[in-house]
């Protein structure tokens, strides 16, 4: 199709944890509208914007509006993983969460708005909900947004090489003080249950253990590495958790996380429990620092501020061609669109046969394995 489709407005919200680039991806969506003659508003908080009893609202985007942002962190028009209209948390008046599906109330203000189609940024939920609100006859476009690049579709996510980037700075920060007091440092980094993050920041760090939820691993084959290298005179280590990784004969950990729209189940604290047992079993000090949301703040590198605008101005293209209920994804050394269910029919891992994973092993890093 040609780009004479008629469209007058289109809608952006963001969706899940931030990540760097989201800003950018914006600026992108805004100026490629505008310049096409549309009208662009922003949904403030996921999709609470559109929903009378929210705090968000639905904002107008012009060329003023996302000036100067492409190198800003967050997001201007905010966001939550807690405005699924499908489940969306209410709270009883005894003080209980009930969800509710309000997609019907979510369509009718789409309508009202006078939007002629969405553009969802967002990770494996938002765009799962995306692919439903299409399913229900809303026109959808999906940008891939995750710093744990676990998304099938697209080599890469916006704001993932960012996250490795602050991984890996951290690891290299903490080096100098292993080596000065003569202790095991372990990170733990995010990345869900994928180990992307710290495979990629750990090896970058030049980590001695990466402990990742595609290798479940042995504690006493972590505490052999540490062994190896005091006796060979390296009387410090760098031990990379992903926060899904498992041991061989146990699960993922998890915490509970209070408050909000009721108590959640979250992944962490592996870091904290890996560093003990090598502790106890090793004898030397050892001290665990959890990175969390670090990973997600701040200004994104170069290559996400470039992936970010590509990733928005090919959402646009895929708005005026008509290619509804789809996603933009990185195919090198092009952005492609694929259906949106093709996307999420995969979780994408690490492949442990594969040649990062392979160099890592020929380096001397262990995986607990």
């Amino acid at each position: 199709m040609d780009e004479t489709r008629e469209i007058r407005r289109i809608a952006i919200n963001t969706g899940g944890g931030d990540a760097p680039g989201l800003n950018a991806v914006i600026r992108a969506i805004v100026l490629s509208a505008v310049n096409r003659g549309w009208e662009v508003v922003g949904i403030e908080h996921g999709y609470g914007g559109l929903l009378p009893d929210d705090t968000g609202e639905v904002i107008s985007l012009g060329g003023d509006a996302v000036r100067g942002i492409t190198h800003r962190g967050g997001t201007i028009l905010g966001t939550t993983n807690r405005s699924n209209p499908f489940a969306w948390p209410a709270r009883l008046p005894d003080g209980t969460i009930e969800e509710r599906d309000r997609s019907g109330e979510i369509i009718e203000s789409v309508r009202r708005h006078g939007i002629d189609a969405l553009i969802a940024i967002g990770g494996d939920g938002s765009l799962h909900i995306a692919l439903k609100l299409f399913e229900r006859g809303l026109p959808m476009v999906g940008i891939p947004k995750t710093i744990d690049n676990d998304l099938h579709g697209t080599s890469l996510t916006f704001g993932f090489l960012t996250a490795v980037e602050t991984a890996t700075d951290a690891i290299g920060r903490l080096h100098s003080t292993a080596e000065s007091h003569r202790r095991v440092m372990v990170v733990e980094l995010m990345g869900r249950h994928a180990g992307w993050i710290a495979l990629y920041s750990g090896l970058a760090g030049t980590a001695d253990v990466i402990l990742i939820p595609e290798i479940p691993y042995r504690i006493e084959k972590v505490c052999d590495k540490i062994r190896q290298r005091d006796a060979a005179g390296r009387d410090f280590s760098i031990v990379c958790v992903a926060e899904g990784a498992m041991p061989v004969d146990g699960a993922a950990m998890l915490k509970t996380v209070h408050g909000g729209a009721g108590d959640q189940t979250r992944l962490g604290g592996l870091g904290d429990l890996v560093a003990r047992e090598i502790s106890s079993r090793t004898g030397k000090e050892t001290r665990s620092i959890v990175l969390g949301h670090l990973q997600r703040g701040g200004a994104p590198i170069s290559y996400d501020r470039v992936m970010s605008l590509r990733f928005g101005a090919a959402a646009v293209r895929c708005v005026a061609r008509g290619e509804f209920g789809t996603m933009v994804g990185l195919d090198p050394p092009t952005v492609k669109a694929i259906p949106l269910a093709e996307a999420l029919a995969n979780h994408k891992s690490v492949p442990v046969d594969g040649d990062i994973v392979a160099t890592a092993r020929d380096l001397g890093v262990s995986f607990g394995d």
